[in-house]
């Protein structure tokens, strides 16, 4: 009995050991498995988030756990032509919104930009302008739809229904403030910020008079909100109460940045084969988002039931009042169709949708065929002379005249100025050799058979060697007079043979506007980025950071 109660002290003491043991190393944080040193030391050095685990989804956004998919038409192709051409394409994890971007969402940014940026005041003027929707896009020569023109935006009957009269261009700069707004908000959860930045306001009233620019925070914290970040600080302390603690790359809170999907991503995330999956094969081919040849439900509560918004046929954009095939004539409310495997709306119909790539004919599988886009332009942080970055202020934002004679900002302020990379960054490299990658092995002049005679053509429409461009779509011009006003010119050169251009962008689905067969995920179609129209509209999606899957490897099978 007095051997087993040694025992028993000894074992405990053991136990009290280890607990002390573990307290004191957690205490002084971790040990590096490649020096030996102490990571995370309370008292300074390296700091690392070492509990991290993995990449939340952020608001609004659903996983798409990635893989390897038949992009482009595998049934049905009538027009035979090699616009969409079936290919083999791998595509990583990434996340998408659930839904199309809505009125409401939409709303929200122009709220923000209107209290930011007072348009009351000359400086700033054009950043909200730049934003507005084009709510004439629904006015037709011969048809009645002036109240769509004067409500669809505004009016809160159609809060939850998809944007539109929204530009390629405009799209992209949402999507770079919703990235702003969202680490803002995690970084004053996480302690970093403080409450305080929530609500932007004039300087002498909230403390801040720019924006917060996620890159700015990265890069050079201490000139985040126009430098007034030191009043801003959050709960959290430094070692000495004295030092601000600022978030990294390396501290795990901030998320990467919302933007357009690839081509390859929306068609992928919208045939959602993982509904056919058996193992590691594919059960059979998808005409539409959902299972079956029809566009009706098979279901017996519902049977009949039209799955997706698009025109049923010549006059008929939505069935026999009193009895709708698809309960809508236009747009109709995110989320009135089912989903599709992947847990995404409206991936067929309601609206037709912008994706990032620019439009080529074909899909150069040959040259890659892992996370397929076009559309490169490889840029870096505007070093200044004092050899930190350069930071927009109110003096220098950067603006953009689209050949319509729109004006949109491109670089609010607080945000790090963009120029490309040149020869520093390329030489001697094997991957890329320049900036701009968008006519790579398909419209420069290397790729035509008139290759040898190209010199420096891009500004010299007239020249014999313009003849042979392979894209020479029509140009327009915009020029000013000593005034300031816009005179908007029209190319009249009878040279011209395609409508396609660095400036045509991809968008994908059918929409309320649109016969069935434009349903399919593998059509694509293109229309300039900077002009806007009633039927296409927009959603954003998100690198996937990490593990492909989001449940540590283990996979579930059928």
């Amino acid at each position: 009995m007095r051997m087993q109660s040694i025992k028993f002290f000894l074992l405990a003491l053991a136990v009290s050991a280890f607990t002390v043991s573990c307290k004191k190393s957690s205490a002084k944080g971790d040990i590096s498995r490649a020096t030996g040193w102490t990571i995370n030391d309370k008292d300074g050095g390296f700091q690392y988030n070492t509990s991290y685990t993995e990449q939340e989804a952020a608001p609004g956004l659903v996983f798409v756990e990635g893989g390897t998919f038949t992009m482009g038409k595998v049934q049905d192709d009538v027009m035979h032509d090699w616009n969409n051409t079936p290919n083999q394409q791998h595509v990583q994890s990434f996340y998408m919104d659930e839904t199309e971007v809505t009125n409401l969402m939409y709303l929200e940014y122009l709220d923000w930009i209107k209290r930011m940026y007072p348009p009351s005041e000359e400086n700033y003027k054009n950043i909200y302008v730049g934003a507005l929707p084009d709510t004439l896009v629904w006015r037709s020569p011969l048809g009645f739809n002036e109240n769509m023109t004067n409500n669809y935006l505004r009016h809160p009957s159609y809060a939850e229904y998809p944007v539109v009269g929204v530009n390629w261009l405009q799209a992209v700069e949402f999507s770079k403030w919703r990235t702003d707004r969202v680490n803002e908000a995690k970084l004053v959860n996480e302690g970093y910020l403080s409450e305080d930045v929530m609500n932007p306001s004039e300087e002498e009233e909230g403390g801040k008079s720019v924006g917060f620019s996620t890159q700015t925070y990265l890069n050079t914290p201490d000139q985040t909100y126009g430098g007034a970040i030191d009043t801003l600080q959050g709960r959290r302390q430094g070692r000495n109460d004295s030092v601000p603690v600022f978030a990294k790359k390396e501290s795990g809170a901030l998320l990467p940045e919302y933007r357009l999907p690839t081509e390859a991503e929306w068609e992928y995330a919208a045939i959602a084969l993982n509904g056919l999956r058996e193992y590691n094969n594919i059960r059979g081919r998808k005409k539409y988002p959902w299972s079956g040849e029809y566009t009706r439900t098979g279901q017996k509560s519902t049977r009949g039931d039209q799955l997706a918004n698009f025109k049923q046929g010549k006059g008929d954009y939505g069935g026999i009042a009193g009895w709708s095939d698809d309960r809508a004539d236009i747009t109709n409310q995110v989320k009135s169709y089912p989903p599709n495997d992947f847990g995404l709306y409206d991936m067929a119909g309601n609206v037709a949708e912008w994706v990032a790539d620019i439009y080529r004919p074909i899909v150069d599988d040959q040259a890659n065929d892992f996370n397929y886009f076009r559309g490169n332009v490889y840029n870096k942080n505007q070093i200044g002379e004092d050899g930190k970055v350069v930071v927009t202020t109110d003096a220098n934002i950067q603006y953009d005249t689209l050949p319509t004679g729109q004006i949109i900002a491109t670089t609010l302020p607080g945000e790090i100025a963009k120029e490309e990379v040149g020869i520093e960054q390329t030489y001697l490299r094997t991957n890329y050799t320049k900036a701009d990658n968008r006519n790579y092995r398909d419209g420069d002049p290397a790729s035509t058979r008139y290759y040898s005679q190209f010199a420096d053509t891009e500004d010299a429409d007239d020249t014999e060697a313009a003849k042979f461009e392979m894209y020479n779509s029509p140009k327009g011009k915009v020029t000013s007079d000593n005034e300031g006003e816009l005179a908007r010119l029209y190319d009249k050169s009878n040279n011209r043979t395609t409508l396609i251009d660095n400036n045509a962008r991809v968008y994908k689905g059918g929409s309320w506007k649109d016969r069935a067969y434009w349903l399919d995920p593998a059509q694509r179609r293109y229309y300039p980025e900077y002009l806007s129209t009633n039927y296409i509209g927009f959603r954003c999606a998100m690198s996937r950071v990490g593990a492909k899957s989001t449940n540590g490897g283990k996979k579930t099978r059928n």
